[in-house]
């Protein structure tokens, strides 16, 4: 008797020894950041965000070129200028002023706004190829990189990037 609960003792902590060893390869890590930036869907993104920065860009452009001149016509004839033509032309420039701001604003926000509708459906797309690859690879964890907050990864941690990467059809 004293055998056979020594086998099994032997036999448990076999078991035990290779689902240790098992449990240390479920971890795995990637870095969002890198995913995202190699999809050609974000490049496309990208490409549009820039189109529209640079449209708002010209736009303003616009305003600041209207407000320079009248802004050197003022201070060039503001002299010769009648008190209330003065008044006037210096409300106008601070009506400028204030549409250049109110522009700048909206300008922002839109940008904003438009890469939230670009950008969000590439993070669930991405999250669920993470989700996917995780399920395959039967990890118990990965973790993001670029996530702030971990310091540390152990040289055993599993790069699962390229799997991530591959289930997203890149390179």
């Amino acid at each position: 008797m004293t055998k056979r609960f020594f086998l099994t003792l032997i036999v448990i902590a076999t078991v035990m020894c290779g689902s240790t060893l098992e449990a240390q390869n479920s971890v795995a890590f990637v870095n969002t950041l890198d995913i995202i930036n190699s999809l050609p869907d974000k490049t496309s993104a990208t490409e549009r965000l820039t189109t529209l920065s640079e449209n708002y860009k010209q736009e303003l452009q616009i305003m600041q070129n209207e407000y320079n001149k009248k802004y050197s016509d003022f201070i060039t004839y503001q002299a010769t200028l009648a008190e209330s033509i003065k008044l006037r032309r210096m409300q106008e420039l601070t009506d400028l002023e204030d549409r250049i701001q109110n522009f700048t604003k909206l300008a922002q926000k839109d940008i904003d706004e438009h890469e939230q509708q670009l950008l969000e459906p590439i993070k669930v797309k991405v999250n669920d190829a993470i989700k996917a690859v995780g399920i395959e690879q039967n990890y118990t964890v990965i973790y993001d990189l670029d996530t702030p907050g971990i310091m540390f990864v152990t040289p055993d941690a599993v790069d699962a990037n390229q799997l991530v990467k591959s289930k997203l059809g890149v390179r």
